[in-house]
């Protein structure tokens, strides 16, 4: 279960509950779902409860016991706590079937995996001076929306720089914006497209203007060309290959990837971190796109690409030695297939290439 799952599972019991009479309480239009902190209980919490206590006339504590009862039982969720004044606490189910589902969910949509409806029937307008970081920003925003169903129109506010169909950045309209448009104005890169172009070619000048927040100066150093582990660009792109070389060197041996029921011998805490940023993959789009923070996703990436390297050392999805491909070796594959899916995915809508050779 993906949070995105169980955020629509909770609110399916607020509906249950309204409809039911036994809640009192206009339905949110989403709930928010959380990775729980260290030291607190279970995988994710949500504090939907104390948002609907007021509404409903209830403690917070009752409106969690109401909702818990609705949602204790569904699948993918193995225990239901209450803690504090009314916080509702998910340990999910990390059986075989679980995981098996998230990848198998990853292989059927692949690139599209994590892309969704929260913006949907939703029209944007996003403006931008001409300055390369802000257009840059404003490309990825609009691609983040679109991958949630918005409809999206960007602007520039002057001519836009003809090297930025080097970057791979149109623009639908040129002028004084109007009153609707969302500006999207980050700390200026300090040098223009064809300088950075030059000197770092498109990828690497996306992701240095991409990777930090958009309140933080762009360090756009030659560093962005290492090809070494310091280099987060570098890191994705070369976890994003390792994976198609994994397929490649499973075809030699005979054998192909299968979401198999379970991981073999691989050691837990590298799997299973691997598996929860996959599955936490659609939520980080939603909160990029919600927030217009393609650095949120950038971040995200980074994440991935280390524990799948991680996942990898500790348990290889090929045979080492003399080693038979086993089953575990096919599932081992399969997650590794899934990694790097999300990754070309997540570099896609940042409008970055990912090559499966390097």
């Amino acid at each position: 279960m993906t949070p995105a799952d169980l955020s629509a599972t909770v609110l399916h019991a607020v509906r249950r509950a309204v409809d039911e009479h036994v809640l009192r309480a206009p339905v949110p239009a989403r709930v928010r779902v959380e990775r729980t902190r260290p030291g607190g209980r279970g995988d994710y919490a949500s504090a939907v409860a104390l948002q609907l206590a007021g509404p409903a006339a209830l403690t917070a504590r009752e409106v969690a016991e109401i909702l818990r009862e609705r949602v204790a039982g569904a699948p993918g969720i193995g225990r239901v706590e209450i803690t504090g004044p009314g916080f509702l606490n998910f340990t999910l189910d990390a059986t075989a079937d679980a995981h098996r589902a998230l990848v198998g969910r990853v292989r059927e949509q692949g690139l599209r995996y994590g892309h969704g409806d929260a913006l949907a029937r939703t029209s944007l307008q996003f403006g931008h001076a001409r300055e390369v970081r802000a257009a840059v920003t404003a490309d990825a925003v609009g691609a983040l929306a679109r991958a949630q169903g918005a409809r999206v129109r960007i602007s520039c506010d002057d001519v836009a720089d003809p090297d930025w169909v080097r970057l791979g950045i149109t623009v639908d309209a040129q002028g004084t914006p109007s009153a609707e448009t969302a500006q999207i104005r980050p700390v200026p890169a300090g040098a223009t497209a064809g300088e950075l172009l030059d000197r770092l070619g498109p990828d690497a000048t996306r992701w240095g203007l991409l990777r930090p927040a958009g309140h933080d100066r762009a360090p756009l150093g030659d560093d962005l060309l290492v090809q070494g582990e310091g280099n987060a660009l570098f890191l994705v792109r070369h976890a994003h290959a390792r994976a198609h070389a994994l397929t490649r060197g499973a075809a030699l041996l005979g054998f192909t990837s299968a979401p198999g029921e379970d991981l073999g011998d691989t050691p837990g805490p590298e799997a299973h971190a691997l598996l929860d940023l996959l599955a936490d993959h659609p939520a980080v789009l939603a909160a990029a796109a919600h927030h217009r923070a393609p650095d949120r996703l950038a971040r995200h990436l980074e994440a991935v690409a280390h524990a799948f390297l991680d996942f990898h050392d500790a348990a290889s999805p090929l045979p080492v030695g003399d080693e038979k491909p086993s089953a575990a070796h096919r599932t081992r594959l399969a997650l590794a297939e899934a990694a790097g899916t999300v990754l070309a995915g997540g570099l896609s809508l940042l409008g970055i290439s990912a090559p499966q050779y390097l």
